[in-house]
């Protein structure tokens, strides 16, 4: 008597077979049965529901592509798991090496020890005019400026946030820089 493994292995193998043949239906099935474990099982490791998708949705691409020259000898389902916890180990040793970095990146001081006396003062000078500034503009304009440059929102975001339109947050940043130009003309030279 067969076992259900041994069945399941062997309609994965005859699936694959037909995968590296080309068979579109064959590859779209295999996809189906696995999809959703395989997600379930990368946000295992990343707690990230998003992430994990796109790890298997690019094991997949990956499979497809690479098909012919897949070498697969017993299981698929244990190649796809592998695949997936492996590229899911390489997204998080990705994560920590760009915390490390940004860690790094925040910890470093700015070298100002350049500037001169007379350069600190100009410095100490125009961040006041620019403080004074940007509390004369009007509220809406202030505080639109602010989450754009300050904050790094985009303007849909802004938009979106406050209840304008995309053009009315435009043409405030838009105000606000010509007035900052203006203003600090002197410090732009």
């Amino acid at each position: 008597m067969i076992n259900s493994k041994r069945i399941n292995m062997l309609n994965d193998l005859l699936l694959l077979n037909k995968i590296k043949n080309g068979d579109v239906q064959a590859f779209e099935k295999l996809f189906r049965s696995y999809y959703k474990p395989l997600c379930y099982y990368a946000d295992s490791f990343l707690n990230d529901m998003d992430s994990a998708e796109e790890i298997v949705q690019n094991i997949f691409y990956m499979f497809w592509k690479d098909r012919a020259d897949l070498q697969i000898k017993l299981s698929v389902k244990s190649y796809l798991f592998q695949a997936v916890q492996n590229k899911s180990f390489s997204y998080l040793k990705h994560l920590q090496v760009m915390d490390v970095y940004r860690e790094k990146v925040t910890l470093e001081e700015p070298e100002i020890s350049n500037f001169s006396p007379a350069d600190d003062l100009e410095y100490k000078e125009l961040e006041s005019k620019f403080t004074s500034l940007l509390q004369r503009l009007p509220e809406r304009q202030r505080r639109i400026f602010c989450m754009n440059r300050f904050g790094g929102k985009k303007y849909s975001e802004i938009a979106r946030e406050l209840s304008v339109s995309v053009k009315t947050v435009e043409a405030d940043i838009s105000k606000v820089l010509v007035i900052l130009r203006k203003e600090l003309k002197h410090y732009n030279q």
